[in-house]
């Protein structure tokens, strides 16, 4: 009989996405922090709404002195993606609001990473599908299960196409984080901020959207099974599907 995913339990339970996606930075700490927060709240891994951890949890986590998340923070406030309060209680959160895809961009389209989108898609294809197998291959804690049925749920329970698109992101974050390999969450996290950015300028398809869903369903259910060859090979399929859809759209 084929495992189904376990049942949705309370998100707040579950290792937080965020603790697993950011990561030590390398290079020059301001950029890299800006970088990395962006992404991270692009992709939904912190929601509009949701409260950033503390500076001092966010910088341990990332590597750097206070002062440099302080400067990467006030980047991204000035770019309209956060609001800091100060104060008892008070605290910086994400002012970034998802768009649906297929909306009007401001900053112009992504014709000009043209080739650095598609090859990304090259380069998923050989990623996600083995950050599934290796997922698939564990044997998972309560909470990583936890996390992926969670995510599983909130892709699932969407209640419209911008948030779909960010939390079918989490949901692809959290397989990787389940790896327990921080490399393959890096990759995983750089080809879906390149997959958001191509899924973002075309328009929504509610087949697609169905198709997918079955997919995401596949996929978690055989990592949770215990599947690795099934888990791959549902990933695979997913990535060939949606890569047939961006190139035709795309050109």
């Amino acid at each position: 009989m084929t495992p189904s995913p376990d049942p949705a339990p309370d998100l707040d339970q579950a290792r937080p996405l965020g603790d697993i996606v950011l990561r030590p930075v390398r290079g020059h700490a301001f950029e890299s922090c800006v970088e990395q927060l962006a992404t991270a709240i692009r992709l939904g891994v912190f929601a509009y709404g949701a409260a950033l951890p503390p500076e001092r949890e966010l910088a341990e986590r990332m590597g750097v002195a206070r002062a440099t998340l302080r400067e990467a923070i006030a980047g991204l406030r000035a770019a309209g993606m956060v609001r800091t309060t100060r104060g008892r209680g008070g605290g910086t959160v994400v002012a970034y609001r998802p768009t649906a895809p297929g909306e009007p961009r401001p900053d112009g389209g992504i014709a000009e990473r043209r080739e650095e989108l598609l090859d990304s898609l090259v380069f998923r294809r050989v990623v996600e599908p083995g950050a599934c197998h290796l997922a698939a291959s564990r044997e998972l804690s309560a909470s990583e299960r936890m996390l992926l049925t969670t995510a599983l749920a909130a892709v699932d329970g969407a209640a419209d196409p911008a948030e779909h698109r960010q939390a079918d992101s989490r949901l692809h974050l959290a397989i990787a984080g389940v790896t327990g390999s921080p490399r393959t969450v890096a990759a995983v996290t750089d080809v879906q901020a390149c997959l958001h950015d191509m899924l973002q300028a075309i328009p929504v398809l509610d087949v697609n959207i169905e198709h997918s869903g079955a997919q995401h369903r596949a996929i978690v259910t055989a990592i949770l099974g215990g599947d690795p060859t099934r888990a791959r090979r549902a990933m695979e399929q997913h990535c060939d599907d949606t890569a047939a859809l961006l190139r035709g759209l795309l050109g």
